[in-house]
């Protein structure tokens, strides 16, 4: 469903992506993992068009972005990022529910959706006319998922999503993801450095390293076949998580 071939981008003096390919199948969440500043969030920008790649192609669909007609492409991404990005000066209905009213959607079209993801995500209907600063850390993120999925996505696009949050809660919030993947069968792309958080919810994994991509495949393979010395540094330093 994705791909990028030969993307590279600059900030000043700093490489932050290294002619990159990359494939994202349709149905399989692929996780992008590395050390803080490897190039992963970046990656997720281009793919939803708000970096533009100072070389190479981002291909949705089989067609490049740059040929498409961003607003259409977005409305069939739903984006994710850490502690939510909601808007405190809405509720959490108001907050899930800014797309469908900018895109003239019925009231009871918007409603209904809102009562599907809430059942979804499973937060209380009790929640709704709370404002983002009366919510837990993992209540925020329920309802930054709700809106990622409110347009019933194609893709979704998730940017350390459970970043900083308590241990349980992200534990929880792992399981419930995991489940929501398998469930609607979308095409994930997910940005973590917990190496754990990857093996758990990928079906594919790509480690990164100063904008270069250092292995691909699936979580067994990195593990028991590290492809040169900081993939084996990598795993080692995050084997107390996970083993």
């Amino acid at each position: 469903m994705i791909k990028l071939r030969g993307v590279s981008k600059r900030y000043g003096a700093h490489q932050a992506v290294d002619r990159i390919d990359l494939d994202c199948p349709q149905g399989q969440t692929q996780v992008l993992i590395g050390t803080s500043g490897c190039g992963k969030s970046t990656l997720l920008r281009m793919i939803i068009g708000l970096v533009t790649p100072d070389a190479g192609t981002v291909i949705f669909e089989k067609r490049p972005l740059a040929e498409q007609a961003l607003a259409t492409v977005r409305q069939r991404m739903g984006y994710m990022i850490q502690e939510g990005g909601l808007f405190p000066h809405l509720t959490v209905r108001e907050n899930a529910a800014i797309v469908p009213r900018y895109l003239g959607w019925p009231l009871d079209r918007t409603n209904a959706r809102i009562n599907e993801l809430l059942a979804l995500t499973q937060l209380p209907a009790s929640m709704l006319g709370r404002y983002p600063r009366q919510l837990s850390g993992g209540q925020r993120q329920r309802v930054s998922l709700m809106r990622a999925l409110m347009l019933d996505p194609d893709v979704l696009l998730l940017d350390e999503p459970l970043g900083d949050l308590d241990p349980m809660i992200r534990a929880e919030l792992q399981e419930d993801l995991r489940a929501i993947f398998r469930e609607l069968g979308k095409t994930v792309v997910l940005v973590t450095h917990d190496l754990a958080e990857a093996g758990f919810l990928a079906d594919r994994i790509t480690l990164l390293r100063a904008g270069k991509i250092v292995q691909q495949g699936a979580f067994s393979e990195l593990i028991e076949n590290p492809a040169d010395d900081f993939a084996a540094k990598f795993v080692q330093a995050q084997r107390p998580v996970f083993s």
